[in-house]
C-alpha cells in the first residue's frame, strides 16, 4: 500500500499558497493583495514557510493518511 497523503496535501497546499494567485503577503502595493497575479522574494519566502509549516502541522501533527493499492 502507498500512502497518498503527502503528495495530495502538498498538492492542494501549492495551489492554495502559490503567491499572487490568491493572495499575496506581503504584497506589492500593501500588506496584503488578493489576485494581484504578481510575485516578490518576500512574498516567495513567506507563501514557502507557511507552506512547509502548515505541510508539516498536517502530515506529522494530525498524521493524515490516503491508502490506496491491494
Amino acid at each position: 500500500m502507498m500512502d497518498w497523503a503527502p503528495v495530495v496535501v502538498g498538492v492542494v497546499l501549492f495551489v492554495v499558497l502559490s503567491p499572487g494567485l490568491l493572495f499575496e503577503l506581503p504584497g506589492t502595493y500593501g500588506r496584503v493583495d488578493f489576485g494581484g497575479l504578481r510575485t516578490t522574494g518576500k512574498s516567495i519566502f513567506v507563501h514557502t514557510l507557511v507552506f512547509f509549516t502548515i505541510f508539516a502541522i498536517i502530515i506529522l501533527g494530525f498524521e493524515v493518511h490516503i491508502y490506496t493499492g491491494a
